[in-house]
């Protein structure tokens, strides 16, 4: 076994050794951890979070910024954010599964979803509320246990069912006044990351993961 680093102060004229710079790095990592929880994310926001064991997302104006784009094949094409797709991966190394309610069908959708290795795919769902009860039902979760991020009017059903209701900046008037939490990004450019990392650190799991990927 590998003996325990214990840092010192260097005395004059002498250097750091790599043991009291590695603790360096890791008490950087602390203290930016410190400052993790998103911009404008309550008290009452983040007690919420504390007990999310699932997080449920809309996709057009949630993943995506909401614009459809179609060739002149008719092809549909959407563009997904690095980051929001990083964050799903960071709550299902914490354990919270992730997954997907929205009212429209696309295969990218589909294969987004899939390589986030999401657990729950509901495409096709202009009824919110049944893919919903799908999930508990599978899951046995209780809607306290949910989180749900949406930006239109057709969310609100979910919105008002969740522990957590959040919402992307662009989300509509209504949508926001409901929400538990709203993202200081838009959708598509990283509110889903910004909900991530509100429920990471309010389960005090957003430290642990940096520090694993700061020091590799």
């Amino acid at each position: 076994m590998t003996e325990p680093c214990t840092p010192n102060l260097p005395k004059e004229g002498e250097y750091l050794s790599d043991c009291d710079v590695m603790d360096g790095y890791r008490q950087k990592a602390r203290e930016r951890g410190e400052n993790t929880l998103p911009a404008g994310a309550s008290s009452l926001a983040i007690e919420r979070a504390k007990g999310i064991r699932l997080l449920l997302l809309d996709v057009d104006g949630v993943l995506t910024d909401g614009t459809l784009l179609y060739s002149s094949s008719g092809a549909e094409y959407k563009a997904f954010n690095t980051q929001d797709g990083f964050g799903i991966t960071l709550l299902r190394q914490a354990g919270i599964e992730c997954g997907i309610i929205t009212a429209r069908k696309s295969e990218m959708v589909q294969r987004r979803a899939e390589e986030l290795k999401m657990q729950h795919i509901y495409q096709g769902a202009r009824k919110k509320n049944e893919a919903f009860r799908a999930i508990l039902k599978a899951t046995g979760f209780k809607p306290v246990e949910v989180a749900y991020m949406g930006d239109d009017w057709l969310d609100l059903v979910l919105l008002q069912q969740v522990g957590l209701a959040l919402a992307p900046a662009n989300g509509a008037v209504q949508v926001k006044e409901r929400a538990h939490y709203v993202t200081p990004r838009t959708g598509g450019n990283g509110a889903v990351r910004d909900a991530c990392d509100l429920l990471l650190s309010a389960k005090g799991e957003l430290q642990k993961l940096l520090q694993s990927y700061s020091l590799g």
